[in-house]
């Protein structure tokens, strides 16, 4: 049982005993001390109040002289207390801090909670995560790093707080977009392929994206200078009105057409498979536009039949939102084309065919909020019953220090790209760092730089709010001191180093009567703290909070050995409890940081 809850236990019994209250749990409120008062646990007395009909701080001291004299039956669990108006703030026993940590080492302390929402293993909850989501006519870029990386530790969260997850991911590998890039190379490309040019397949197929946009600007161009207006050159320019005919072709089957499209596209999977596998991400379920459109544009003619959309003069289908607060949404162009939205309509109900989903959580930046507010009615609307239960989780944009990115003028930061970036400075960073350890090889020291370049990375974009848009700066991230991926690593690394020096066969007899140092006392109420913040980061779904944490409890270490000496501590059984205490740091900071997505080097 964790310290909170012994508390409240001890709390609940003594309002009855004092005041026949019977409180609920939510009524004994809990919190950190504050650091400018003495003791650990700090109780909120006012929801008593009016019950007792007795001053706050009377309440607070009544409440604790009955605690140290009725808690023997649980142990010695508070030591003294001192009131402050209605606050109650509680100093912990050292013999009790020891004995939590002691029972630290059990699975659900490292995040393995088998009871979600009040399900436990025998009727698990599923919960499928989709992220990723690229387009096959160009790389993934900056954009998609957070989506990534914010999908893949959503998912670890989740299974960490009792979710059987399944991670998914929906390739949008049809559309206009696609063939512009197929155009571009039918046009251009003498036949290139990854193997002549010695590119990787998505980044081939990212230059005929450009290559085509670049093409298309000048024929706009050249038809204004003829006279024509921008929109109608934008219609009429023959670059685009070849990449709609060839879209009309894939769609009717054309098996050149068809053939081409899979070439190219075996190109643009096997350079993203690469891609996933260096940054550490990785899906249990992968659909594809291709084969869920055509399931929505069979929806969207039932609810066409029934009276839920309407098709207009021009032959395009719509869905009439205005009821629901909304404007008019196309579903089906006029020549029979699908959009975005028909696709997910197919993509969400093949999913819940596919597999007993409980929740459904899309990661995808709130640029998308509209569309999935959309998504949600349309599928009420057409009679499946997970319509209003699917959750968007939208986060902010990310930019670098120069501005935004833009796919179409080739000014992306191509992931591939950054994470050599930022290997290549954790290897020249910790250059002198490396030297310094003895027998190290040339491959170990690339795969320290890998971790810490790519832990740099994941940190950085991970510890800020997901809902917020962030600025990514590499300088900043990949700093061994300060809130960063590397001084967590470091601090790990350091505590491995300990533990290789230290004498394997000190006992812990009799550390339960040892008084505790201020910086022990706190390290190990940090340490109790990493549960709560686990499900925190389920119930909010927020990376951030387990940063913060790791960050937290990273400080707090180094600040316990800074001041306390752990193998030159000549007292045996200190130097056991200190050695323990430092084992359980280097453990949640390895589960905190795997939750993360970061990789954790024995040394630095």
């Amino acid at each position: 049982m964790s310290l909170e809850q012994q508390i409240t236990t001890l709390a609940k019994a003594a309002v009855k005993d004092l005041y026949n209250i019977d409180a609920s749990d939510a009524q004994i409120q809990l919190q950190k001390t504050r650091p400018e008062f003495e003791g650990n646990i700090t109780m909120v007395v006012f929801p008593f109040v009016k019950m007792a009909r007795k001053a706050p701080a009377q309440i607070a001291t009544e409440i604790g002289e009955w605690m140290l004299n009725n808690q023997m039956a649980n142990g010695q669990i508070v030591n003294k207390f001192n009131a402050v108006q209605g606050f109650l703030n509680l100093t912990i026993s050292d013999a009790f801090w020891v004995e939590q940590l002691q029972d630290i080492d059990a699975d659900d302390f490292y995040g393995r909670f088998k009871c979600p929402n009040g399900k436990c293993e025998t009727d698990q909850m599923l919960m499928m995560v989709e992220y990723s989501s690229p387009n096959t006519n160009k790389p993934l870029h900056l954009g998609h790093v957070r989506n990534n990386l914010l999908g893949y530790s959503i998912a670890k969260i989740q299974e960490a707080n009792g979710w059987k997850v399944i991670k998914t991911n929906i390739v949008n590998d049809r559309g206009i977009h696609i063939c512009k890039s197929m155009l571009a190379w039918l046009k251009y490309g003498n036949g290139e392929t990854p193997e002549s040019s010695g590119k990787k397949g998505d980044h081939l197929i990212g230059d005929y994206y450009v290559r085509f946009d670049k093409e298309y600007k000048a024929q706009i161009a050249e038809m204004m200078a003829a006279g024509k207006d921008e929109e109608t050159a934008k219609r009429e320019a023959p670059l685009m009105l070849e990449a709609q005919e060839m879209l009309r072709k894939w769609e009717a089957g054309d098996p050149e057409v068809r053939a081409l499209w899979q070439k190219m596209n075996g190109w643009v999977y096997a350079g993203f498979d690469e891609t996933y596998k260096r940054m550490g991400v990785s899906f249990d379920k992968i659909y594809y536009e291709s084969n869920t459109y055509l399931e929505g544009k069979s929806e969207v003619e039932k609810g066409l039949a029934s009276g839920q959309f309407y098709r207009r003069e021009d032959g395009s289908v719509w869905a009439d939102l205005t009821k629901d607060g909304l404007d008019e949404k196309l579903l089906l162009r006029s020549d029979g084309t699908s959009v975005y939205m028909t696709q997910d309509i197919g993509t969400a109900k093949l999913r819940f065919r596919d597999y007993p989903i409980d929740k459904m959580v899309y990661v995808v930046g709130n640029e998308q909020e509209y569309h999935f507010k959309v998504l949600s009615i349309l599928l009420d609307r057409l009679g499946f019953p997970f319509g209003k239960e699917l959750v968007h989780f939208s986060y902010g944009m990310v930019e670098l220090p120069n501005g935004k990115m833009k796919s179409r003028e080739g000014t992306v930061v191509d992931a591939d790209d950054l994470m050599d970036k930022m290997i290549a400075d954790a290897k020249e960073i910790s250059k002198d760092k490396v030297n310094t350890l003895q027998g190290i090889t040339e491959q170990e020291a690339d795969e320290i730089a890998r971790k810490v370049g790519l832990g740099a990375l994941k940190y950085f974009i991970l510890k800020v709010d997901p809902r917020k848009n962030m600025l990514f700066n590499p300088a900043e991230s990949i700093d061994f001191n300060g809130n960063t991926g590397p001084f967590i690593q470091y601090t790990y690394a350091r505590i491995q180093s300990v533990l290789r020096k230290a004498d394997k066969n000190l006992a812990l007899n009799g550390v339960e009567q040892l008084p505790l140092d201020p910086k022990e006392r706190a390290l190990i109420q940090r340490l109790l703290e990493y549960p709560a913040t686990v499900r925190a980061a389920g119930d909010d779904f927020s990376p951030a909070l387990i940063c913060n944490y790791a960050y937290a409890l990273a400080c707090d270490f180094n600040s316990f050995y800074h001041d306390l000496s752990i193998l030159n501590e000549p007292d045996a059984r200190k130097k056991a409890l200190r050695l323990l205490l430092a084992k359980t740091v280097a453990k949640v900071l390895n589960r905190a940081m795997e939750l993360l997505g970061i990789e954790m080097p024995e040394r630095m």
